[in-house]
């Protein structure tokens, strides 16, 4: 069986959330506006559910590499975050199985903002393809390999960014 991912432990601050709001388009001010967020009695803004899923699926893909592909994401939210807050992503391998081109791996997961339940039960599965990372990074972004931008230059080890 294959080793648990590490904790994922992630502040979300304010710069965040809108960062998040603008990356999806989701302009809606609960997620970002302190002072309309306290107009109807809450604390601060809150997080977004999708930015949380987000962070549950880069747990599990940082653990199994860039070739990594989540496949599924089921998880349901318990409770809100707000803006300030710690969420902390924990993760158990479920199980893993050799298939055609790859393994597939499943996850367990679980989130809490200071021991607060947040979500509980969530399921990932996530592909990881047998072919060699390097050979798979160079279809993808269609170059050689001989440079993070395709001009040439040598690539630094981890100079690849997850999109």
């Amino acid at each position: 069986m294959m080793e648990n991912p590490p904790e994922l432990a992630q502040t979300i601050g304010l710069i965040d959330a809108v960062a998040y709001a603008g990356a999806t388009w989701d302009w809606h001010r609960l997620h970002y506006d302190p002072a309309y967020t306290a107009e109807r009695g809450l604390d601060s803004p809150v997080v977004d559910g999708q930015m949380l899923g987000a962070l549950l699926a880069r747990q599990v893909l940082d653990h199994l590499g860039p070739s990594a592909f989540l496949r599924t994401l089921d998880f349901r939210l318990k409770s809100m975050v707000s803006v300030g807050e710690t969420v902390r992503c924990t993760a158990e391998t479920a199980s893993s199985e050799e298939t055609d081109g790859g393994v597939l791996v499943t996850f367990d997961q679980r989130m809490t903002v200071d021991g607060r339940s947040i979500i509980d039960g969530a399921r990932a599965q996530v592909f990881v393809p047998s072919a060699a990372p390097r050979a798979l990074l160079n279809r993808l972004y269609g170059h050689s390999g001989r440079g993070g931008a395709g001009n040439g230059a040598p690539a630094e080890p981890g100079a690849v960014k997850r999109l």
